[in-house]
């Protein structure tokens, strides 16, 4: 290594200037190059450089200014969605209050109008037991009536003679005429 470091520093290595020659000495002239090349690339480049970066900065603030921007449209957005998600909350407790006493008030006069029906029905039930009840205790009565005319007829053909059914039709014929002279 000490060398390299004394081919760098020592003057009696250096070719003179008057000639002109190629340096095969790898080691010795990479460094040399090197630097050339750097420096070239730091002046030359330097603009190019500062531009992309100045680029780069620029498009890097604008994407933060951008995301920014849209975090708080987003917060906004956040925001107003609670607030609607309160205020829907709040109307879907409402509704469930108000669903529960109408429920509660729909069952309680679905029962009422239930016994109303149903009492109704008893009553038409009662009505109409009533009625056929009173329908069979007049069939009978004709019934009872009938045979017992019947009887009294078939009783009376048989005890009466011609010539008595025709004063019984006589005097009831009279009964009737003196019936009709007290109305009139």
């Amino acid at each position: 290594m000490k060398n390299v470091t004394d081919s760098f520093v020592s003057p009696g290595h250096w070719p003179s200037a008057g000639s002109f020659g190629f340096n095969t000495d790898i080691l010795a002239t990479n460094p040399i190059n090197l630097s050339v090349v750097i420096g070239v690339l730091i002046f030359f480049g330097k603009g190019v450089l500062s531009d992309l970066l100045d680029n780069r900065k620029l498009r890097i603030v604008n994407t933060i200014r951008n995301s920014e921007e849209l975090r708080e449209r987003a917060v906004e957005q956040l925001e107003k969605a609670r607030a609607r998600l309160r205020k829907v909350e709040m109307e879907a407790d409402q509704f469930r209050a108000n669903g529960y006493s109408e429920i509660e008030r729909d069952k309680f006069n679905l029962i009422n109008s239930t016994y109303k029906t149903l009492e109704q029905l008893e009553n038409y039930k009662n009505e109409t037991i009533h009625f056929e009840q009173q329908r069979a205790i007049n069939q009978v009565r004709q019934r009872v009536f009938q045979q017992a005319l019947q009887g009294a007829l078939g009783t009376l053909n048989s005890c009466l003679s011609n010539e008595l059914h025709l004063r019984t039709i006589n005097a009831n014929i009279g009964m009737f005429g003196a019936m009709k002279e007290i109305t009139d």
